[in-house]
């Protein structure tokens, strides 16, 4: 199974060779693309098992939300990397590697992926990123972080900053930065939002939404659940 994904894979990656985003009128988007993956849990202790399945998503989908803040980078929505993961077969048992994760990029038109992994150790969180070249698989750039999980959106937030760093995008405008900086969502409405995304994925609608309700009872101000609140209710 794993033999004719990877066919069917490098297949769609030939027609999708050259293709870049396109704008609203249909010219190409010269913006630099980015693909961030799933961010894969290397071995958590000290909580749910389930939280931390959902942090995998999670984590990824903040991220995202960090970078397409700047107007400067063209990011790859979650869902629609998620259906090409789905539709391949790959990511479904464990963690896509950085190869694997450039050839995907391709199909989505994206310059740059984002793979990682983070460890929970009794509260002690660790995150590692790769910045991956998509034309040469080659790891652009490594970023760590290390807080406790209380401060889990901090560490969020400053690899994404680097990130953006990173992949030479320009720094976001003064008043769009400052806005970024002030939020502070509590990890407890972080690890709701997590798993709304984790049961949406699964299929689970009422599960989802009870989660995006829950994100949004701890930090009313959570725009990224209240949007994905209001996606599954219309879908």
């Amino acid at each position: 199974m794993r033999s004719r994904s990877m066919v069917a894979l490098c297949s769609l990656v030939a027609l999708a060779a050259g293709a870049g985003g396109l704008s609203a009128q249909g010219r190409a988007d010269s913006r630099p693309g980015l693909a961030v993956f799933p961010i894969w849990n290397s071995g958590s202790y000290g909580q749910d098992k389930e939280n931390f399945d959902a942090l995998q998503k999670g984590m990824a989908a903040m991220i995202i939300s960090e970078l397409a803040a700047n107007p400067g980078a063209r990011v790859v929505e979650r869902e629609e990397l998620q259906r090409l993961l789905e539709e391949q077969n790959l990511g479904a048992s464990g963690r896509v590697d950085d190869a694997t994760a450039a050839k995907v990029g391709k199909l989505v038109g994206a310059r740059y992926v984002v793979t990682g992994t983070f460890i929970d150790f009794y509260g002690d969180f660790r995150v590692d990123l790769h910045l991956v070249n998509v034309e040469t698989s080659e790891i652009m750039k490594v970023e760590k972080e290390n807080m406790r999980r209380d401060h889990l959106f901090d560490i969020i937030r400053n690899v994404s900053q680097r990130l953006m760093k990173d992949a030479s995008l320009p720094p976001l405008p003064k008043q769009a930065s400052d806005a970024r900086m002030s939020r502070q969502i509590p990890t407890d409405a972080l690890t709701y939002y997590s798993r709304a995304l984790l049961y949406q994925d699964r299929g689970q609608k009422d599960k989802a939404i009870d989660m995006y309700n829950r994100a949004l009872e701890v930090f009313p101000q959570y725009a990224e659940a209240t949007e994905g609140l209001q996606r599954l209710k219309t879908s």
